[in-house]
């Protein structure tokens, strides 16, 4: 969801990769984009439908500005991928929403505040004028 996010705001002026630590898929399947995270993104807009997940391992360029994690597993990641290297790595503690529980709706509305939290830090961080 950042990327798609960041993306949106900043068009092609910014070089936006994303990844996880794992697929949530099994190994042989392609992996797919969370079905929730998909239905929450097309209700502002986005289409989810040509993003390939990936992992860290999977990334094709390693050389950011920047690193954002979401989660502390992933800071501890990015650490490791860009030690030795002038890279800023910032953490912003982001609820998983995967571990939402209950109804279809409850589990929705879930994956709704971090993407709503995920566009706030994304318009603090890079401002409103990245997208022109």
């Amino acid at each position: 969801m950042a990327e798609a996010l960041l993306k949106r705001l900043a068009g092609d002026r910014i070089y936006v990769d994303s990844c996880g630590l794992r697929h949530e898929a099994e190994e042989e399947e392609k992996a797919a984009v969370d079905p929730f995270a998909r239905v929450v993104m097309s209700e502002i807009g986005v289409d989810l439908a040509d993003h390939a997940p990936k992992t860290f391992d999977e990334l094709e360029d390693d050389s950011f500005d920047l690193v954002v994690s979401l989660t502390p597993e992933a800071q501890h990641r990015a650490v490791e991928l860009t030690r030795g290297r002038a890279v800023e790595i910032e953490y912003w503690p982001t609820f998983d929403p995967t571990l939402a529980e209950g109804s279809r709706d409850n589990r929705l509305a879930a994956y709704r505040e971090v993407r709503d939290f995920l566009a706030r830090r994304i318009g603090e961080r890079f401002g409103r004028g990245a997208a022109g």
